[in-house]
């Protein structure tokens, strides 16, 4: 009888410990019904500025998707993506992944300014940029869902961490899927993630390296690209091509048919279907437009998750460029 009262003690104290666990982490601080008391209007009025945005430039939207995949990878979702250099400060602008790349920091600072307006003083750049990833997304044709919100922002940056935390676009496989085990995204996580490259461009020197050294590439698509991409290193490196040959500015799921066919821009693109371990994932997308889009609203909030500052760290930036 005592040995079976000190065994219901023991499940219960590591019950309630795991309790703790779980309330006190700061994911479980996010709500999607955060600001519905301080600033009932920030969704129409995010999507409104991101709305505008899209309607002069489509890729814009893919940039600003972007900028949350980057900023949630290092050291989590905190905006210190959004933080510029000074001379006494070194942001993530200028890491290898972002430099000359990044973009969509103007839309961020138009909706902050925005947002400014109906309720001073209130939410982050963070959960700025989580809203407008998720409206740049539907505003494309993408699926929809409730956004977690509670984020406060970053006042500081790691370059070094941006270097080594987001996969470039020389990953193989292994490299992948460990960058993103690292920040606690599963496999299939990473490959229904990289389908937001169903949007968006990349510049020639991204692929460069693929359209002329690599085997696993359809001959015709190769040969398209080099027209726009040629082969001496620093000609042509700005020029763009869609990651998406088919629908570039729509999201939908012919990333995944694109693969397939061995039409992936990417190095790390067409590492996803190469006769490896996520071949299957990339098949059952191309085959169900529905599973890719319901397997990707999970895989969004998932890595909005990510280390978020809640409560009273981080702070509320006045201006997304700087600390307050």
């Amino acid at each position: 009888m005592a040995s079976s009262s000190s065994s219901f003690l023991r499940t219960t104290l590591t019950f309630s410990l795991l309790l703790l666990l779980l309330v006190g982490s700061s994911s479980a601080n996010l709500s999607t019904k955060f600001y519905s008391k301080s600033c009932p209007k920030l969704e129409p009025t995010v999507k409104s500025v991101v709305q505008s945005a899209i309607s002069k430039e489509k890729r814009i939207g893919a940039s600003v998707l972007r900028l949350f995949f980057h900023d949630c990878f290092v050291n989590g979702c905190d905006g210190s993506i959004l933080l510029d250099d000074t001379s006494s400060f070194t942001g993530e602008k200028n890491a290898a992944p972002n430099r000359n790349s990044a973009r969509g920091f103007n839309v961020i600072d138009d909706i902050k300014t925005a947002v400014e307006k109906v309720c001073p003083g209130v939410v982050s750049c963070a959960d700025i940029l989580a809203t407008a990833s998720r409206d740049s997304v539907v505003i494309l044709g993408g699926p929809c869902w409730n956004v977690k919100l509670g984020r406060r922002d970053s006042t500081t940056a790691s370059q070094a961490a941006a270097n080594n935390s987001i996969p470039p676009p020389t990953s193989s496989l292994s490299n992948l899927i460990s960058k993103f085990k690292a920040v606690g995204l599963s496999t299939e996580d990473m490959v229904t993630l990289s389908g937001a490259h169903t949007i968006g461009q990349a510049r020639c020197t991204n692929f460069r390296a693929r359209i002329y050294n690599e085997t696993n590439i359809d001959s015709s698509f190769a040969k398209r690209k080099q027209g726009s991409c040629p082969r001496p290193s620093g000609s042509g490196d700005n020029n763009l091509a869609p990651l998406d040959l088919q629908t570039p500015t729509s999201f939908d799921n012919d990333y995944f048919n694109n693969l397939i066919k061995k039409k992936g821009l990417l190095h790390s693109d067409q590492q996803l279907f190469n006769g490896g371990s996520t071949d299957s994932i990339v098949r059952k997308y191309s085959n169900n437009p529905s599973t890719f889009n319901s397997h990707f609203i999970k895989a969004m909030i998932k890595m909005g998750d990510i280390s978020p500052l809640t409560g009273s760290s981080g702070q509320i930036r006045k201006n997304c460029r700087k600390v307050n």
